[in-house]
C-alpha cells in the first residue's frame, strides 16, 4: 500500500498536524514512500524558509513524481471521462493503485475520480 498526498495532506504536515505526521511516519516505516506528484509541491511550496521547515523535512521522505507528459494525457482523459477540471488531483489519483490510501483535502472529488478510474483506494480527508 502506497500513501499518497495532495496539498490539504502536505499542509497538514507543514502545520504540525499530529495525525499526519503518525501517518507519513506509519508508511516510512512500511518501507513504503508516500508519493505525490510536481504539481501538487506547486501548489504548497513557496520560499522554502522557517516556515517550511517541517514541510522540507517530511519531502525528503515523498517520493515526488513528476507530472510529465504520459501523465498529463491520462489526467486529461479522465478530466474529460469525469467532467470535472481538476488536472493536479486528476493526476495525483492516477499515481494511485488498488489498495492505497489517498490523503485529502477534497474527498468528494478525488473519489469520483478513482471511481471512476475503477481503483479500489481509501480516501482519508486530510
Amino acid at each position: 500500500m502506497t500513501l499518497i498526498l495532495d496539498s490539504g495532506a502536505l499542509l497538514a504536515l507543514e502545520r504540525d498536524d499530529r495525525a499526519a505526521w503518525r501517518r507519513y511516519e506509519s508508511a516510512r516505516l512500511t518501507g513504503s514512500a508516500p508519493a505525490s506528484h510536481g504539481g501538487v509541491l506547486g501548489q504548497v511550496w513557496r520560499d522554502g524558509g522557517p516556515r517550511q521547515a517541517r514541510l522540507a523535512k517530511a519531502l525528503k521522505g515523498i517520493d515526488v513524481r513528476p507530472l510529465d507528459e504520459v501523465l498529463g494525457r491520462k489526467a486529461g482523459a479522465l478530466l474529460a471521462a469525469t467532467g470535472t477540471r481538476d488536472v493536479i488531483d486528476a493526476a495525483l489519483v492516477l499515481l494511485a493503485e488498488d489498495g492505497d490510501e489517498i490523503v485529502t483535502s477534497d474527498p468528494d472529488d478525488i473519489g469520483v475520480l478513482a471511481g471512476h478510474a475503477g481503483l479500489h483506494i481509501d480516501v482519508v480527508p486530510a
